[in-house]
């Protein structure tokens, strides 16, 4: 899988982060009853140890609503390959266990092309999909058909999930699940699974975060024959690092690595907002 400087910014702006961040989730609890909880931070995206973007994330919740956002821009040696940028907003519902998207949409600019995706989505589907541009006709590409957007959510929507309660935002199940993801363009899975426990300081949060490795399993709009499908599906060093936030059952992205056969795509807590969690006791850690 070669990785050049302008397929980065591409790569990250059409997924809006998020593709990086359907790896990178958050896991959230209900916020009280009719207070709005604000949450966020500013990260670093870099690529074999250079600087090539920076990315924002933002989760807004109020009862049993989330509305959530992302962006990215060049940054660093990126600005000398690129101009591209892009963001991605998506609002919904919880209801139990279950997060219901209902808007999605996503807008970048990169390598001289406008990207744009608007998903309406209810009851745990994909309902309608506009996407610009579409995929050129190829004989080898899996087709996406309707029963594809049965059970599938928007990457962003999918980096949003319920944790047990506070007590148990270290455990296993933190991380063991599957992603059922439809962004526009394809279907595919992130197939999550428990890690260890780590500590980490600084950068706006002190203290423990859960480690989960993931594979990417495409099911349709893929193109098999690909080596850079083929290498990701193949690639078994993901990770992504959560961290807990406060006395709640949310955790929010702290760290992403992305190994390629060139160098490491790193997605990277720059400065985080978020209340700091009370000490936890670490069952799982380094299991």
């Amino acid at each position: 899988m070669r990785v050049t400087f302008p397929r980065i910014c591409s790569f990250l702006c059409k997924s809006s982060v998020i593709t990086v961040a359907a790896l990178s989730f958050g896991t959230l609890s209900t916020a009280a009853l009719g207070k709005t909880e604000r949450l966020g931070g500013v990260y670093n995206i870099s690529y074999a140890g250079f600087t090539v973007g920076k990315g924002s994330f933002s989760l807004i919740l109020r009862d049993n609503a989330y509305s959530a956002k992302v962006g990215m821009e060049p940054a660093g040696i990126g600005t000398l390959f690129s101009t591209g940028k892009g963001g991605a907003h998506a609002t919904g519902w919880m209801k139990g266990e279950k997060v219901l998207p209902s808007t999605y949409t996503m807008a970048s600019h990169a390598s001289n092309r406008d990207f744009y995706v608007n998903l309406g989505q209810g009851s745990g589907h994909v309902r309608t999909t506009q996407v610009t541009p579409k995929y050129k006709p190829s004989r080898t590409r899996v087709k996406v058909t309707g029963k594809h957007k049965l059970n599938a959510m928007d990457p962003l929507s999918a980096a949003i999930v319920r944790a047990p309660s506070h007590s148990e935002v270290l455990d296993p199940s933190v991380c063991d699940r599957k992603l059922p993801i439809y962004d526009g363009w394809a279907r595919f899975n992130i197939n999550m699974k428990f890690k260890e426990v780590r500590e980490v300081s600084g950068k706006g949060y002190n203290g423990p975060v859960v480690v989960c490795s993931a594979r990417w399993e495409p099911v349709a709009g893929h193109r098999p024959e690909r080596k850079a499908v083929q290498y990701l599906a193949k690639n078994s060093n993901i990770e992504t690092w959560l961290a807990p936030i406060g006395n709640t059952s949310i955790l929010i992205p702290y760290k992403v690595s992305i190994p390629t056969s060139t160098g490491t795509l790193v997605l990277e807590a720059a400065k985080l907002n978020m209340p700091q969690p009370p000490r936890l006791r670490n069952k799982t850690a380094f299991r």
